[in-house]
């Protein structure tokens, strides 16, 4: 599944970081008592049901501080993953596995977590819309966050500011809607121009401006509905702002092509996952 991974520069680079912040300048202290020969066969475990994701972080991590330690993957990220069940065993030397054990940890249920519930959301929305995220990210673990909501099953938003335009109620400030749609179309021929609206005669000043899509925002499903009623065929429609599991179907069922959530990645629960030594 390669399409789920994120860049391997960005993935290179919060590993990086994460192990600088964790070994501080003397490194690891207590693993340093470890015999120089001593191995070590531990697995990574789930404690409880999820989806994985992360891997690449995991292999990373090993990776900088011991080459020669091994990883073998039971599963791929995007499969689901159950109590007590194996997703990857690691063989090394044991100091090796002891220092990159927590990093690797620490990102690997950080992403399953974000894979999870982008899972579940995706079942509740029964196919009716498709699950995005936003750029409510961790910063700096954007790509890493964003990876994980795609082995979720979900999709995602912007990147970044120069992946697309998105007209909000703040650039409304000091324009209309009419005058953002005609100077985003003359300055950025070819790009995708989404608006933001929080009433129906923004909706229709926005579809009749020719926006290319129209972001419904902390709307109920039955204004959601409404509002497709003035959209018609002219345009998709997302929706957005406090949508939950219980109310995604209902959002879903209004009209809405896209739902974006902000919890996927901002409230995500970390998957708890150890590892687990079976052989010294």
């Amino acid at each position: 599944m390669t399409w789920i991974d994120p860049p391997a520069a960005a993935v290179r680079d919060v590993v990086a970081r994460a192990l600088a912040e964790d070994l501080g300048p003397l490194g690891d202290l207590t693993a340093s008592l470890v015999p120089d020969g001593a191995r070590v066969r531990a697995e990574f475990v789930a404690r409880q049901d999820g989806v994985v994701a992360g891997r690449l972080c995991v292999l990373a991590t090993f990776a900088a501080v011991d080459p020669e330690v091994a990883v073998e993957w039971r599963l791929s990220d995007g499969l689901e993953v159950r109590p007590g069940e194996v997703i990857g065993v690691v063989e090394g030397r044991l100091a090796s596995v002891l220092t990159a054990e927590r990093t690797a940890l620490n990102l690997l249920g950080r992403l399953s977590g974000v894979a999870t519930l982008t899972r579940a959301y995706v079942r509740a929305a029964q196919g009716n819309a498709r699950i995005r995220d936003t750029r409510k990210t961790t910063p700096g673990l954007r790509a890493l966050e964003k990876a994980a909501v795609r082995a979720g099953g979900g999709a995602n938003h912007r990147g970044s500011l120069s992946d697309g335009i998105l007209i909000k109620d703040n650039h409304l400030a000091g324009l209309t809607i009419t005058e953002a749609v005609r100077r985003a179309r003359r300055r950025w021929p070819g790009q995708l121009v989404e608006v933001e609206c929080d009433t129906s005669l923004q909706v229709a000043e926005a579809v009749d401006a020719g926006a290319d899509m129209v972001l419904l925002d902390n709307m109920t499903p039955l204004e959601v509905a409404a509002a497709a009623e003035v959209v018609g065929r002219r345009c998709p429609i997302e929706v957005s702002g406090g949508v939950t599991l219980d109310s995604v179907a209902a959002y879903a069922e209004a009209g809405a092509a896209f739902i974006s959530v902000g919890a996927l990645t901002h409230s995500a629960p970390v998957l708890d996952i150890g590892l687990d030594v079976v052989a010294g």
